[in-house]
């Protein structure tokens, strides 16, 4: 499997097992689901991940949504 890049998400099989992270990080886009799932804010997430920006949490949410359309 060669690494995927769809805007600020990218799939590399070095990182994380290939799993969906945010450039540049090893954010990965279930991570940021996860927080979100137990009740932490945008501004929570983005205080905790200092090198996560508020693009790249966007593209993450995004990303997940386009997953479960059809």
């Amino acid at each position: 499997m060669k690494k995927q890049e769809k805007g600020p998400i990218v799939c590399d099989p070095k990182i994380l097992n290939g799993k969906p992270i945010i450039k540049g990080t090893r954010i990965s886009v279930a991570l940021i689901l996860q927080n979100i799932t137990s009740g932490m804010t945008r501004e929570e997430i983005l205080m905790g991940y200092p090198k996560l920006t508020e693009e790249g949490l966007d593209a993450a949410l995004d990303f997940a949504t386009r997953q479960f359309q059809g």
